[in-house]
C-alpha cells in the first residue's frame, strides 16, 4: 500500500495496475456447478460462537476443502465478503475490469460454481451485497473444477448459497473523520429476495470518501545541494462515486440457469490544492491546482446455460460503456494575481460489446472437456485539449502529437481445454487458445494492425497425504494493449507531457508457477509459491521521434518471485480465539535499458519485497485486531527521470467491533495509526538518462494523518 503521491486522480489508474502485480496464474478445464436444486436446501440455523470449534472444522474430499457456515460463526460475519476474508490462506484476487473481453477478467471466486457475469463490479462489491445468512458453505479447490477461466489457479473459492425462499439484506452507515475535523458520511445497502425459484439482488451505495493531505516538495540541485524552491502543499480530495446494481438469477439445476445484471455508476472526483512556493530567487507564489473528473459507467449483461448432449452449453453476453470528462487547471499566482498556468480538458468514451459461447462436459473419451469462443468489439474515442494560461487569463492552445484519436478493435479468442485424472492423487489439465485482434487507429495518427497468437498451457495438480497439495503450471500469455497508450496526455500535477505510441504491440510471456501448501497448527495453512516469467516485447518507456516520453516495447525481460503465506489460529500456542495472517513476497525483474544500455528493473509497481500481517481476536461479542502493510520502493524509469515511490514507515490499521445482538455490528477503524507519509523521490537527468548522474532532485512528502471511521451494520 503506497500512499497518494500523484497529487490527483492518476493514483487511481496506477493503483489498479499495482493490484495485478502477482495475479499471474495459468488456465483450464470444466465447470462443476455446486448449487442444489431450487428449494432443496434450508437456510442455515444461527450457530453460537463456540460451534466454530470441533464439529465445524473444515473437511477435505474430492480435491475440495469444505467450510460449513458454523466455522465462521465466531467472526460474526454480516456479508459473504466477511466470510471469504476469514477462509484460511485465501486472498481475494480481484477481477480486472479494464481487461477487454471476458476470458481474462476472472478473479478467483465463483457463486454456486459459476462465474459472475458482471465485469464492472469488483468481487468485493459483489460479495458485499450477499448477506452472510445466505451462505450454506464455502468450498476451496483447484481452479480446474470451475471452468476454463480458472484452470491453472491453485485456489478458487466457491460460495454455495441457500436456495430457500425469503428476504434478507444488509444496511451499513459510516462516518469518517479526517485529521482536520472534516466528517465524511457514507451509506450503502443491499437486499436479496428469493422467491419462486428466482433470486433478485438490489444494492446501492453513496460512494462518498474524503481526504486531506498535507506535505511539501523540496527541489534541489544535486551537485551543490542548493535549494531551487520549496513548496508547502495541502490537497483536499472529495470523492462521490454512487452506484446502483440489480441482478436476477434462476438456477433450477446445475446444468440449467439464467442470470441478468445491470449497473449504473456515476461519479465525481475533485481535488483542490493550495501550494505556497518559496523559490531561491524571485517572489514567493501562492499556486493553485484543481482537478474535476466525472466518470460514468453503465453495464448490462447476462448468461444462459442449458443441457446439450452429455454436457452443458452456455452463452454469455455483455455490454458496457464508460464516459469520462476531466477538467484540470493550474495557476501560478503572485500577490493574488495570476501570472501563468495551464488548463487541460479530456473527453473520452469507451464502449465494449461481447458474446461468448461454450460447451463443457465432465467426460468425453475419458477427458473433462470444454470448448468455446468469444468475440468482443471495443472502441475508444478521446479528445484532449491543453492550453497555456497567460497573465490576465489569456489562453494559448498547445498542440500534442496525438490529442484526438479513435481506437477500434475486434478481438476473438477460441479455446479447447482437456483434463484427465492420471492417478487418484495426480491430475493433468491442458489448454490451447488462439487469440486474434484487429486494431484500427484514426484521427491525429493512423494505424492498422492484425495480430494473432497461440496461447498453450498445462497444469499438474497433486493432492498428497496429510493435506499436502502441490501444483505446477506453465502457460503462454499475451498482454492487452491499453488504448490510452496510443494517445498523448498531460499531467499538470507532475509538470510533464506523455507521448502516445500507435506502434505499440502486446508483450508476450512464458509463465511458470509452482505452489505447495499444507495444513499447520490445526486449521491453519502454510503456502509457498514460486514463479518465473520470460517476457518478449516488454512494454515500458521509449523516446519518440518527436522527443516525448511514451509507452513502447523495449525488448526481452525476466521476472522471478517467491511468495509465502501463513494463516493459522494460535490456540495451540496458548492464544485462544486469536488468528495470525502473514503474507510476504520477494521478486526481482530485469530488462536492458534502451537509454543507458545497462540492465535495470522494469518500470512498474512491483517492489522488491512487500509484506502484510493481520492479528485478530474474536470473542463472543467483541472482535479486535491490527493490520500492517510494508513494501520496498517502487520505481518508474522515464526517458529523463527516475521516479521512486515509498512510504516513510509501515502502514497500520487497527479495528474493534462490538456486537450487541446477532444482527448488529458497531465497528471502529483507525487508519494510519503510525502516522506515516507517502513519499516520492524524482531524479531528473539532462538531457536524459544517458548521462551518468542526475541534475535535479524533487522530494515529495504527503501525510493524510490518522483517520477514524465509525460504522454501524445491520442485517435483516
Amino acid at each position: 500500500m503506497v500512499l497518494n503521491l500523484f497529487d490527483g486522480r492518476a493514483v487511481r489508474w496506477h493503483a489498479s495496475r499495482a493490484a495485478l502485480a502477482l495475479c499471474l496464474s495459468a488456465g483450464l478445464a470444466t465447470p462443476a456447478l455446486a448449487q442444489p436444486a431450487a428449494g432443496s436446501e434450508p437456510a442455515p440455523e444461527p450457530v453460537a460462537a463456540e460451534a466454530a470449534e470441533g464439529g465445524a472444522a473444515p473437511a477435505t474430499k474430492d480435491r475440495v476443502t469444505r467450510f460449513e457456515a458454523a466455522y465462521f460463526a465466531a467472526f460474526a460475519p454480516n456479508t459473504a465478503l466477511d466470510i471469504v476474508r476469514q477462509v484460511p490462506g485465501f486472498v481475494i484476487e480481484q477481477s480486472d475490469e479494464e481487461v477487454r473481453g471476458f476470458s481474462g477478467a476472472a478473479g478467483n471466486v465463483v457463486l454456486n460454481g459459476a462465474r459472475p457475469s458482471s465485469k464492472s463490479e469488483s468481487l468485493g462489491e459483489i460479495l458485499s451485497r450477499i448477506p452472510a445468512s445466505r451462505v450454506l458453505r464455502v468450498e476451496l479447490g483447484p481452479g480446474d473444477l470451475y471452468g476454463s477461466d480458472y484452470a491453472g489457479k491453485s485456489q478458487v473459492l466457491n460460495l454455495v448459497l441457500s436456495q430457500a425462499g425469503g428476504i434478507s439484506g444488509n444496511v451499513k452507515g459510516s462516518l469518517t473523520r479526517v485529521h482536520t475535523g472534516w466528517a465524511v458520511p457514507n451509506l450503502e445497502g443491499s437486499v436479496l429476495i428469493r422467491t419462486g425459484g428466482s433470486t433478485i439482488n438490489l444494492s446501492a451505495s453513496s460512494g462518498r470518501e474524503g481526504q486531506v493531505e498535507v506535505g511539501y516538495d523540496d527541489v534541489r540541485r544535486i551537485a551543490t545541494g542548493q535549494r531551487i524552491e520549496y513548496r508547502d502543499k495541502v490537497n483536499t480530495i472529495w470523492e462521490r462515486f454512487p452506484s446502483f446494481s440489480a441482478s436476477w438469477s434462476h438456477e433450477p439445476s446445475s446444468r440449467r440457469s439464467e442470470h441478468i445484471n445491470l449497473r449504473y455508476a456515476p461519479g465525481h472526483f475533485n481535488l483542490k490544492q493550495t501550494n505556497h512556493v518559496t523559490p531561491a530567487t524571485g517572489p514567493e507564489r501562492d499556486d493553485r491546482l484543481e482537478q474535476d473528473f466525472y466518470p460514468t459507467r453503465y453495464e448490462i449483461g447476462g448468461d444462459i446455460a442449458r443441457p446439450l448432449g452429455s454436457g452443458t452449453i452456455k452463452f454469455v453476453a455483455l455490454a458496457n460503456r464508460r464516459d469520462s470528462n476531466a477538467h484540470d487547471t493550474s495557476f501560478n499566482r503572485v500577490n493574488g494575481e495570476t501570472i501563468g498556468g495551464f488548463e487541460l480538458l479530456i473527453d473520452s468514451r469507451y464502449d465494449e460489446a461481447l458474446g461468448r459461447l461454450s460447451w463443457s462436459a465432465p467426460k468425453v473419451a475419458g477427458f473433462s472437456f470444454e470448448v468455446g469462443s468469444e468475440v468482443a468489439y471495443n472502441r475508444l474515442e478521446n479528445a484532449t485539449e491543453l492550453y497555456g494560461l497567460g497573465a490576465g487569463g489569456g489562453k494559448t492552445r498547445i498542440d500534442l502529437p496525438i490529442d484526438r484519436a479513435v481506437v477500434d478493435e475486434v478481438r476473438t479468442e477460441s479455446y479447447l481445454n482437456l483434463g484427465r485424472q492420471l492417478s487418484p492423487r495426480l491430475r493433468l489439465e491442458s489448454r490451447l487458445a488462439f487469440e486474434t485482434s484487429k486494431l484500427e487507429v484514426s484521427g491525429d495518427t493512423t494505424a492498422n494492425r492484425n495480430l494473432s497468437y497461440f496461447k498453450p498451457g498445462v497444469t499438474l495438480d497433486w493432492k498428497g497425504p496429510k493435506g499436502w497439495h502441490a501444483q505446477f503450471a506453465a502457460r503462454r500469455t499475451v498482454a492487452q494493449l491499453d488504448f490510452f497508450d496510443f494517445l498523448s496526455s498531460a499531467e499538470l500535477a507532475n509538470d510533464r507531457i506523455n507521448g502516445g505510441n500507435a506502434d505499440l504491440v502486446p508483450q508476450r510471456a512464458w509463465e511458470f508457477r509452482l505452489t505447495v501448501d499444507r495444513p499447520v497448527l490445526g486449521q491453519g495453512v502454510l503456502r509457498l509459491e514460486l514463479g518465473h516469467d520470460r517476457v518478449s516485447m516488454l512494454q515500458d518507456r521509449i523516446l519518440t521521434p518527436e522527443g516525448f516520453d511514451a509507452p513502447g516495447n523495449i525488448g526481452s525481460g525476466q521476472l522471478s518471485f517467491a511468495a509465502v503465506t501463513l494463516d493459522a489460529p494460535l490456540d495451540r500456542l496458548g492464544l485462544k480465539s486469536t488468528r495470525l495472517k502473514l503474507n510476504g513476497t520477494w521478486q526481482t525483474h530485469s530488462v536492458r535499458d534502451p537509454i543507458t544500455g545497462l540492465d535495470r528493473r522494469w518500470s512498474t509497481f512491483r517492489p522488491t519485497w512487500n509484506f502484510e500481517a493481520e492479528l485478530r481476536r474474536d470473542l463472543k461479542n467483541w472482535s479486535y485486531g491490527v493490520e500492517v502493510y510494508r513494501s520496498s520502493t517502487n520505481t518508474i524509469y522515464r526517458i529523463d527521470e527516475i521516479d521512486n515511490f515509498m512510504n516513510s514507515g509501515p502502514f497500520v490499521i487497527a479495528f474493534a467491533e462490538f456486537r450487541p445482538d446477532k444482527k448488529t455490528t458497531l465497528r471502529l477503524d483507525v487508519e494510519n495509526v503510525a502516522n506515516v507519509s507517502g513519499q516520492r523521490r524524482r531524479l531528473f537527468f539532462d538531457p536524459n538518462r544517458s548521462v551518468a548522474l542526475p541534475d535535479v532532485e524533487e522530494f515529495r512528502d504527503r501525510n493524510q494523518h490518522v483517520e477514524f471511521t465509525l460504522s454501524l451494520n445491520r442485517t435483516f
